[in-house]
């Protein structure tokens, strides 16, 4: 589990059909390419395409007392920096009354419920930035984006490489890009808990809100 810069270079080149690095300094075209990929947000593209459990981060967010909307939700939660996707917006700590009242605009989420509580994937170096601790299916996927960002831009015939990429003409479900991707997001769900649909406040009405009704859906059995 985990990869190194450095493996992760090498195994970009390994589906490019080209020679591997000695180092993540090591001056050639190949090197400056995949530098370029990385340094551009390439992981953080990568981290947006799933729900990864490796990457993902729960806070607890405060309202932001110097941010006055002028109609609306009155309340604007600030975005974390390390933010890359929302997994859930909760108005609790356990994560059973799932938030809808709420907008999501750039940079913020307002609402008027607070404090909210938010699980996103994170590109923080403990998260989803930290290689190490990438299972090897992401680690995959990630290496074959790389791929398909550097390989039109290698010299030599690379017609093989890229059908292998990007899969025959007419068929990318076929290619390993779309085929990393669909392993990653099937190994990240699988180490999931179970989880169970909340109860909305119609079936809790009908139940009459009796003891064993009232945990948020996290009842520990698909019966209700």
């Amino acid at each position: 589990m985990g990869i190194t810069k450095l493996q992760l270079y090498n195994n970009a080149l390994l589906l490019c059909g080209e020679t591997f690095l000695a180092s993540t300094s090591e001056a050639r075209e190949p090197r400056r390419l995949l530098d370029q990929v990385y340094d551009v947000n390439g992981v953080d593209a990568c981290l947006e395409q799933g729900q990864w459990w490796f990457a993902m981060r729960a806070v607890q967010i405060d309202y932001d007392p110097a941010v006055l909307p002028t109609f609306g939700y009155r309340r604007a939660f600030v975005k974390p920096s390390d933010w890359i996707a929302t997994g859930s917006i909760c108005s609790d700590e356990y994560f059973r009354s799932p938030l809808t009242a709420y907008v999501d605009e750039t940079g913020y989420w307002y609402s008027d419920t607070e404090p909210i509580y938010v699980k996103y994937v994170s590109n923080h170096t403990s998260y989803g930035g930290n290689l190490a601790a990438w299972p090897a299916s992401f680690a995959n996927y990630v290496a074959t984006y790389f791929a398909s960002r550097i390989i039109s831009k290698l010299a030599g015939d690379k017609a093989a490489q890229k059908e292998a990429i990007f899969g025959p003409p007419g068929q990318p479900n076929r290619g390993l890009l779309a085929t990393s991707l669909h392993d990653a997001k099937t190994a990240s769900a699988m180490t999931q808990p179970t989880m169970f649909v909340a109860q909305g406040n119609w079936s809790r009405a009908r139940q009459g809100n009796r003891s064993g009704y009232r945990d948020g859906g996290n009842r520990g059995s698909l019966l209700g």
